[in-house]
């Protein structure tokens, strides 16, 4: 990572922990006792997050066991620790991806296979989480707009990203060769963009393929385990905001943590920059009391984000590290042999 990424990063933390702050000093400037979280809560929310690291780290072994690429455990562990470590740190969570391919990479695994358990694991979480949706739309019908906006933004998500699939492997099979069609030179996908346009389209062909010939058994473990580690991710704040008030609304403190989670992944700051905090407010200002709030907030937001900084730090910091200098001194390798070839061109 370059200086300026570094100063981005530590002004989006800055203003992460100030907003945080912020909110919790407005709780305990109230008069009145302020409740505090018990240890068994503390116990509870930490079991919680290392059973959904644990749970991931299964559904990746499982997809590549369906997939028939032999893959350890403790090699899907570290995958899980750098992909969160590296999407902490990086806009909009741009690093996950490219450190669990190094981890990969560097444990033995192929590119081609690596990108097949990557993209297999993508697509696991995206219909995990339109399942829940669907379950959550029975369960918790009458929980009013936290309903609808986490059907709008997780299930028009889940419907994206499965739509966008689909037209590429549409596409793969029409157009994986040949020169530009008119549509795409007419939105600017000159010969050089569409060879890479097409490049992505064979490999999207590719695992989609791969995919229609996975082991059943593994595949189905892999998807069960993928809506269990989400179940286990969304079950932190209930355990933490009932602790603190056990009269609080179950229905919200699980469907705002999706939209907040999900949702804030797109927040193009490393770590949110306070949205997911602002957003925290907004939900729940209403339905707690300042003081559950601001503590809430504060522990909710250790167990679901700097937890997994400081596990992922400890065990694969140094890797991923690795990982995003090696991204930025590719990029800079392409831009220079680009700049090569128009300085060495025709005049």
């Amino acid at each position: 990572m370059s200086r300026g990424r570094w100063l981005v990063l530590l002004l989006s933390f800055a203003a992460t922990i100030g907003v945080t702050a912020y909110i919790l000093s407005k709780g305990l400037s109230r008069p009145g006792p302020h409740p505090s979280l018990p240890w068994w809560a503390h116990l509870a929310a930490l079991t919680l997050v290392c059973l959904e690291i644990a749970t991931r780290s299964v559904k990746i072994h499982w997809s590549a066991a369906a997939l028939r690429i032999p893959l350890r455990f403790g090699t899907s562990l570290r995958v899980c620790l750098a992909g969160d470590f590296a999407a902490s740190i990086t806009p909009a969570r741009s690093g996950a991806e490219p450190a669990r391919f190094f981890v990969l990479a560097k444990d033995g695994v192929a590119p081609a296979p690596s990108v097949l358990i990557l993209f297999a694991e993508l697509l696991l979480e995206t219909w995990s989480l339109a399942a829940l949706c669907i379950v959550f739309l029975f369960v918790f019908h009458d929980a009013g707009k936290v309903l609808e906006l986490m059907t709008g933004m997780i299930g028009g998500y889940a419907v994206l990203v499965l739509s966008a699939g689909a037209v590429g492997y549409a596409l793969a099979r029409t157009h994986a060769k040949g020169p530009p069609p008119s549509w795409a030179l007419a939105v600017g996908l000159h010969a050089g963009r569409w060879r890479a346009v097409q490049r992505a389209l064979r490999s999207l062909r590719l695992n989609v393929l791969a995919l229609r010939h996975a082991a059943i058994g593994p595949a189905v473990a892999a998807f069960i385990a993928s809506l269990v580690h989400v179940g286990l991710r969304l079950a932190v704040l209930p355990v933490i905001a009932l602790a603190l008030d056990p009269n609080l609304s179950l229905a919200s403190l699980v469907l705002w943590p999706l939209v907040l989670l999900y949702g804030g992944a797109v927040a193009p700051a490393p770590g949110g920059g306070g949205a997911i905090e602002f957003g925290f407010q907004f939900a729940y200002q209403g339905t707690m009391a300042p003081a559950v709030l601001g503590g809430a907030l504060l522990w909710w937001r250790f167990y679901s984000f700097y937890l997994y900084i400081l596990l992922g730090g400890l065990s694969v910091g140094g890797t991923v590290l690795k990982a995003l200098r090696t991204q930025r001194h590719g990029r800079l390798h392409i831009r220079a042999a680009q700049h090569a070839d128009h300085s060495t061109g025709p005049a």
